[in-house]
């Protein structure tokens, strides 16, 4: 199968060469035609951030960072210490990240320890609220019993999912619930399909969609982050995606806005409340989680 994908990026890349002498970084991509970082890139842009991720972008700190800020967001419920393959399987990651990240976009910064802080560690700040919201649910809703069921799991989803924040740093920390990636570009399809393929996420999979077109009730959880303001659009689709008695954990930043957001859509959402979020080394930054429980 990586001969394959191999082959039809070759034919991407050489076709791109030829036409424009250089690759074009906004060129559309087959599906499923990606490759895992190990593989070598004839794209020069890709190239020469392999090169970088290779020489070793992250520093010995950038890692002792993680692994602090893994044990800070550790608790009882949910111990981030305890999985000696969380840390090489989420370092692998963002070297994925740094090397696609100038043609796909899938993140504001390539610096390995701003993805650490800023993403990883941001995305889990919410993991062991996410976990508690989603026990609340397999109690009422009765399901869940049977962990070698999948159709007898939360359905998650992280709509938007870009580069796969937060969803694939939720999916490795969560596998009990099984997840689901919507996102419409093919490209960013590829490199998050290939991510759960690397890091063995049998609890992840990949929606091409736009939120609109969705199928109605599909999931239990739907969360975001950076996605879109919750404005009476947004919040309409979100509920439509939501099965009832389902949650929406939106990752949003200050309070103040959250209020003045939310007064925009109360005759849709009357109701919702906030779970401060704390990020290691982001103590400046204020991050909050807001809850909107379906009826």
């Amino acid at each position: 199968m990586k001969e394959k994908y191999k082959e039809n990026q070759k034919k991407t890349y050489v076709n791109n060469n030829k036409k424009n002498g250089r690759p074009d970084k906004g060129a559309s991509f087959k599906k499923n035609s990606y490759k895992s970082f190990s593989q070598k890139s004839e794209n020069k842009p890709l190239k020469k951030s392999a090169d970088k991720a290779a020489s070793g972008t992250e520093k010995n700190e950038d890692i002792e960072k993680l692994s602090q800020g893994l044990s800070e967001l550790s608790c009882p419920e949910l111990d981030f210490t305890k999985d000696d393959k969380l840390i090489p399987k989420i370092k692998s990651y963002i070297k994925e990240i740094i090397l696609f990240n100038s043609a796909y976009n899938l993140t504001n910064t390539s610096d390995f320890n701003e993805i650490v802080v800023n993403h990883i560690l941001d995305s889990l700040s919410a993991a062991s609220s996410i976990k508690k919201l989603t026990k609340e649910l397999e109690k009422s809703i009765g399901i869940g019993s049977d962990e070698k069921a999948s159709d007898n799991k939360i359905q998650i989803a992280d709509i938007g999912s870009g580069g796969g924040l937060p969803g694939i740093p939720l999916a490795l920390t969560l596998p009990e619930f099984n997840f689901t990636l919507v996102e419409r570009m093919d490209k960013r399809c590829a490199f998050l399909e290939n991510q759960a393929a690397i890091l063995g996420l049998k609890n992840t999979k990949v929606l091409k969609s736009e939120a609109e077109k969705v199928p109605a009730e599909s999931f239990d959880l739907v969360t975001f982050r950076a996605f879109r303001p919750l404005d009476k659009d947004m919040i309409t689709t979100l509920l439509n995606l939501t099965k009832k008695g389902g949650i929406i954990a939106a990752y949003k930043a200050k309070e103040k806005s959250i209020t003045q957001e939310m007064e925009g859509i109360k005759d849709i959402v009357p109701d919702y409340h906030v779970i401060p979020l704390t990020v290691p080394f982001l103590d400046e930054h204020e991050r909050n989680l807001v809850v909107i429980r379906k009826k």
